[in-house]
């Protein structure tokens, strides 16, 4: 059975690459927690954890975990924290875990409208070198529809200030988030959002329904008719289509994907939109992981 010295405020979670980092838990919940399609934290109150029992579980850790080389700051925005309260953290566990080589976060757009350039470049150099964001969308009518509380605007604003900080960004689009009725600007939108930020990292996962379709539709401020796998395909092609990045790594292999797309973008692009071609086209012989098909 596995053992942590840390007394985790369930559930927590993580991105896929940090599947091998000691997570701390700095915040609990979501700052924000009113979007339409997220039930992460719906389970908890958000509140920022005091500092002083943040480093008092940093200590214990270190006791299990002295080799550790990457650290990952939970809960839904940890980058919320005032900047000083970030330093304290960051900088203690540099001098905690000599072998520390990374710390990430999760991040919303909104936690940087009170930062300035230069208190983020504190905080990158004191560490912190990726966050992971869902943008969600680059449309500002969806944005509105799933209570997302950015524009497209705001979101390009916050990034392009963390690019500039010289923090690495993994950014996320959710296809299918705005149903068949608002599949194209949804696409075309969100691909110029992201060819304005160019982030280091780009993902799609699509969007799921924990609650059932109905208590997504009673959350979202629009009409929503659902997508079947072609529809999910063929709105990631014109995503993909769309896209003018000069270096970013793209991957398309949630658990939530039918199609594993992975590529470097713009490099790659051509690749990927055959590989989608092909599995709009001949579904059937595309490799769609078989568990999703019965959408087909």
């Amino acid at each position: 059975m596995f053992y942590s010295p840390i007394n985790y405020i369930e559930p927590v979670f993580r991105p896929p690459s940090e599947a091998r980092s000691l997570i701390f838990q700095i915040s609990i919940g979501c700052s924000w927690n009113r979007c339409a399609f997220c039930e992460m934290y719906t389970s908890k109150k958000f509140s920022i954890k005091p500092v002083e029992d943040v480093l008092a579980e940093i200590d214990l850790a270190a006791k299990y975990y002295p080799e550790t080389r990457k650290i990952f700051l939970a809960d839904g925005n940890a980058l919320c924290l005032p900047v000083d309260k970030l330093l304290v953290i960051i900088n203690y566990l540099n001098r905690t875990f000599p072998k520390l080589t990374r710390i990430s976060a999760y991040a919303i757009a909104k936690d940087f409208n009170n930062k300035c350039i230069e208190d983020i470049k504190k905080l990158r150099e004191a560490g912190l070198k990726l966050l992971y964001i869902g943008i969600e969308s680059g449309d500002d009518d969806l944005l509105r529809m799933i209570n997302k509380g950015e524009t497209s605007s705001s979101t390009i604003e916050s990034l392009t200030k963390a690019r500039e900080s010289g923090l690495k960004l993994s950014v996320m689009i959710i296809n299918g988030l705005g149903g068949k009725n608002y599949s194209k600007q949804h696409a075309e939108n969100s691909a110029k959002v992201i060819n304005a930020i160019q982030p280091e990292f780009l993902s799609t996962l699509v969007l799921s329904f924990p609650y059932g379709i109905d208590h997504f539709k009673s959350r979202f401020r629009g009409d929503f008719s659902a997508m079947n796998i072609l529809d999910l395909l063929m709105e990631q092609r014109m995503l993909i289509e769309s896209l003018d990045l000069r270096e970013t790594v793209f991957r398309s292999d949630h658990a939530s994907n039918y199609l594993v797309l992975k590529g470097i973008l713009n490099r790659d692009k051509n690749s990927l939109l055959q590989d989608l071609n092909f599995a709009i086209e001949a579904p059937q012989n595309a490799g769609l992981r078989q568990e999703w098909q019965c959408g087909l």
